[in-house]
């Protein structure tokens, strides 16, 4: 902390690049205020309709933000269809204890369970279990109306914030986040990045006061009622920074990147098919990783051949010549999906997903193989198999494809059989690349780094340790990108560190040619490569 009395100022850690400068929005995690309680039937029924009625609010947050946040989501949505849980509640109820007492024991006993696991992901879930409790506790109160609107540019300011409670937020008007706790890999920062919003995390203790405040991304600060000398200074840096975007953006227009006379390829990662309307990723050189999840998620049922078939397509429709690589479902995980993912995995980071859990569950597989091997007649198509660590795997997954292709064209449809690669997000993949007999690679950073390092990456106090730039994870980056060229093998990377300005010289001295980027993050990228060329360095 610095400054006196007034205009204090704290620094954290950068989440989200970007300034705020407005009103501070305190926002309570926590449930407070008192209730009157019922009796016991009507207790019951209060519960199980604050319970329906949560269901419904993320059932629909789901929907509405498709993609990796919608799979978060569903983590919620299946707490509470677990019926060993809230049959314990109900039968607290019967003791005697009011509906929102009884909820809120059971879940901090959840909690504090989940807190002292010794798995790390097990732990990172308990904030959903605390936003869970907090969401049915207000409904149970009364004072769950409508989504927190925040001023233009408000700066809001909590201990942590739940993913659900980030997309309840309308952030049309701007703003910022500022947390006190919470982590720069989690998953609401991932969600920051992707809408341009700026994010600061691990604040520490900040006093119950301030009216105005000043968030700057960059530089990691968060100051409270600033005096005219700090907001003159802090004005002019988002106006730099406003320029450099701008900058950038005309960077966009020209053909190409290139680094020591060589064309460096930037590709655009999407979650759905809407994200397609960035104005920025008409420049891209391809799609580099478009994620299939979002065809699972706001649905009662799985989806079905025609209407993969058509988001396929459309997207295909929309690169022309241009690349689009799809990754097939990446289930599991942190990404639990009814129907479809196993329940009650010790540890589901290291379990069936992925391809593990595609090969497991062909009846599904083979649908969206279907759809692709369709859509591949369509456009210059490449398919990518998640999770994959033997060569096995791959050569499992290339069988079925084949077999779905051959039944096709028995039947009279057209389809082809893609160009098939792998992403490297495993150690044990990149230690034997060369055993892969794959068209392509793309290294996904952000699982990489989290094996490697062995820290979950949405554990905030595993953070300091969540480092890209660790050697570690720059051999094995490196040591991919040699056997691609060696090989004559197309070598990408689309996780975080391909949108961190301060990781693209280690890359591209790692042979890294292709990158693949948000769409928001597309115009910095390129004018960074055009700086590093220039000898200017990252600014």
């Amino acid at each position: 902390m610095q400054g006196g009395a007034a205009g204090l100022a704290y620094r954290g850690r950068t989440a989200s690049i970007g300034f705020a400068h407005g009103p501070l929005v305190r926002v309570d995690a926590g449930a407070g205020g008192d209730r009157v309680a019922g009796t016991l039937v009507e207790e019951a029924l209060a519960l199980r309709k604050a319970i329906d009625l949560a269901s419904g609010q993320i059932a629909d947050l789901a929907a509405s933000a498709g993609g990796e946040a919608a799979q978060i989501l569903e983590f919620q949505v299946a707490l509470l269809e677990d019926e060993d849980l809230i049959e314990a509640i109900f039968a607290s109820i019967g003791e005697g204890r009011p509906a929102d007492v009884a909820w809120r024991a059971t879940l901090d006993e959840q909690i504090a369970a989940y807190n002292s696991a010794e798995d790390e992901y097990l732990q990172a879930r308990s904030s959903d279990l605390a936003d869970l409790r907090d969401r049915v506790i207000h409904i149970l109160r009364g004072d769950a109306g409508e989504p927190l609107k925040i001023p233009t540019g408000g700066v809001v300011c909590a201990d942590d914030l739940p993913p659900s409670r980030f997309l309840e937020i309308d952030w049309s008007g701007g703003g910022g986040l500022a947390l006190l706790h919470g982590s720069p890999t989690s998953h609401v920062a991932m969600l920051a990045r992707a809408r341009g919003i700026p994010m600061v995390v691990q604040l520490g203790a900040i006093p119950d006061a301030g009216a105005t405040a000043l968030l700057d991304g960059e530089g990691a600060t968060l100051e409270l009622d600033p005096s005219a000398e700090q907001v003159r200074i802090f004005e002019k840096r988002r106006e730099s920074h406003r320029k450099s975007r701008a900058s950038a953006r005309a960077i966009l227009r020209r053909p190409t990147a290139s680094w020591r006379g060589e064309h460096i390829k930037l590709l655009i990662n999407i979650q759905r098919v809407d994200d397609l309307d960035h104005a920025d990723a008409q420049y891209a050189d391809g799609i580099g990783l478009m994620r299939t999840e979002f065809l699972l998620s706001g649905r009662s049922d799985l989806p079905d051949e025609e209407t993969q078939f058509q988001a396929y397509d459309s997207v295909l429709r929309w690169a022309g010549q241009r690349p689009v690589t799809i990754r097939t479902f990446d289930a599991g995980g942190d990404k639990p999906v009814p129907g479809f993912t196993l329940d009650g995995e010790a540890n589901p980071f290291l379990g069936v997903r992925g391809l593990r859990l595609c090969l497991a569950r062909p009846e599904i597989f083979t649908v969206q193989l279907r759809a692709l091997a369709r859509a591949a007649v369509r456009g210059n198509l490449k398919v990518m198999f998640p999770m994959v660590t033997s060569a096995d795997e791959l050569e499992a997954g290339r069988k079925l494809f084949a077999d779905v292709v051959q039944r096709l064209q028995a039947d009279g449809i057209a389809a082809m059989l893609p160009e098939l690669g792998i992403m490297v997000e495993v150690p044990a993949a990149a230690l034997a690349i060369a055993s892969f007999k794959a068209s392509f690679f793309s290294i996904g950073s952000n699982d990489l780094a989290q094996y490697v390092l062995a820290c979950d990456r949405s554990n905030g106090a595993l953070a300091p340790l969540m480092d890209p730039l660790h050697p570690a994870v720059l051999e094995l980056i490196a040591r991919t990108a040699e056997h691609g060229r060696r090989a004559g093998i197309s070598v990408s990377l689309c996780g975080d560190m391909a949108g961190d300005p301060r990781c693209l010289p280690a890359l591209l001295n790692s042979g890294l040619r292709e990158l693949s980027v948000n769409a928001s993050a597309l115009a910095q990228i390129k004018q960074t490569i055009d700086r590093l060329s220039s000898g200017g360095g990252v600014g």
